[in-house]
């Protein structure tokens, strides 16, 4: 048994294709316990035991699921790689079947099989394990990795733009299209360009231009959220980190998922920098948009550009030329998307079909009465302001 164990643990520190396995908290704990048999140390092992346990139980209470998670969330060079249909050399494929048997193996690891290695007579927790084959499901996941990514993209498909890292939103924000009522026009529009998109099959930057509450960004997320299993991830950029799209690309550029940078509430004031760099990616430069990346923007200014009375007189010899550039960022969207604010027959639909979609009962004259008196107070009719007006009647306030 002993020897079984410490060649065991030299094949874990063996690992080189799923070397970050290795570090994994569980897997370190697992291998200390190891050690500390050998040497001897009854109660460090009893420790480390249970310090491996601990950490499997935050996840899982087997083990098996949990080896198993580890191998298919591994982004490492062998899947980042092969998802970019680069050649694997021979040695190379060798060393990763004879690692994911060697995984495989301490995911069928029975706890009863260590604590009798252990040999402490006191309680120690268990976990369970259940018959897999790891070799088929890492393959299976290669083939459908142009739809269910690797990594972090595995696992979320809502993310935003920190200090210049791509980091996973978990609990995003959005509504599901279901949930979204009016403006089915525009709507179909943004669908079937992000559909088009996500099947590899082409499609246009965007920017939705229109009143404040009608539902821009929330039909973005919608759309991109319903695309999620076909494959398609959203990450949100700030507008002042549009600078860093050109670095963001060249990382997404050998991705096989399909990305769209979503800029919500974009407006420039003059001399902006961030104008710049935006309109030289849009307009095809060195490192213009590659074909897993679409720019999708949301502004209530339809040339993006903050303009003052000043700016139109101004002093500039060539002053027409300077309006036309500040005009010219909106025109290099390939389609952009109008969302008006609703009349008052749209509005009254919207508030009816919200009504219906939260169980809330009332007279409908009076519904519609009380929903044109919040949206006066409210600043006029939208459907976020139909939206507010509901949620208030759904708690009785």
């Amino acid at each position: 048994m002993k020897k079984y164990f410490n060649q065991l643990m030299m094949e874990i520190e063996s690992l080189t294709v799923f070397s970050s396995i290795r570090d994994d908290r569980a897997i370190t704990g697992f291998t200390d316990m190891l050690r500390a048999v050998d040497e001897k140390d009854t109660a460090a092992a009893v420790r480390h035991y249970s310090e491996f346990v601990a950490q499997l139980y935050h996840e899982t209470a087997s083990l098996t699921d949990y080896i198993r998670t580890l191998v298919l969330q591994d982004d490492n060079f062998y899947v980042k790689n092969s998802a970019a249909g680069m050649h694997m050399d021979h040695e190379i494929e060798v060393a990763m079947e004879n690692e994911l048997m060697i995984l495989q193996e301490l995911a069928s690891l029975k706890a009863s099989s260590v604590r009798d290695f252990i040999g402490y007579d006191g309680y120690l927790p268990s976990w369970t394990v259940r018959q897999i084959d790891l070799q088929y499901d890492f393959m299976e996941k290669l083939s459908n990795i142009s739809r269910t990514g690797y990594g972090i993209y595995a696992k979320y498909s809502f993310f935003r733009l920190e200090d210049g890292e791509i980091v996973p939103v978990a609990h995003p924000d959005y509504q599901r299209l279901d949930e979204l009522f009016g403006y089915e026009r525009e709507r179909d529009i943004i669908i079937r360009n992000t559909t088009s998109f996500a099947k590899g099959q082409g499609a246009s930057n965007m920017l939705l231009y229109g009143d404040a509450g009608t539902g821009k960004s929330s039909t973005i997320k919608a759309v991109c959220a319903s695309l999620a299993p076909k494959g398609l991830r959203i990450i949100e950029v700030k507008k002042n980190q549009l600078y860093q799209i050109p670095k963001l690309m060249e990382e997404l550029a050998a991705n096989p998922l399909r990305f769209v940078l979503f800029i919500d509430d974009l407006s420039f004031t003059g001399n902006d920098d961030n104008f710049s760099a935006l309109k030289a990616t849009l307009e095809g430069g060195v490192s213009g948009c590659g074909d897993n990346v679409v720019i999708y923007a949301t502004s209530t200014r339809r040339h993006l550009v903050k303009e003052s009375f000043a700016d139109r007189v101004g002093d500039e010899l060539h002053l027409n030329d300077t309006m036309q550039e500040t005009m010219s960022l909106s025109a290099r969207f390939g389609l952009t998307v109008t969302f008006q604010k609703p009349d008052k027959e749209e509005y009254l639909q919207i508030v009816k079909s919200l009504a219906a979609e939260y169980g809330v009962k009332m007279d409908e004259a009076e519904l519609f009465r009380r929903a044109e008196a919040h949206a006066i107070r409210k600043n006029g009719r939208s459907p976020r302001t139909a939206k507010q007006f509901i949620e208030l009647l759904k708690i009785g306030v």
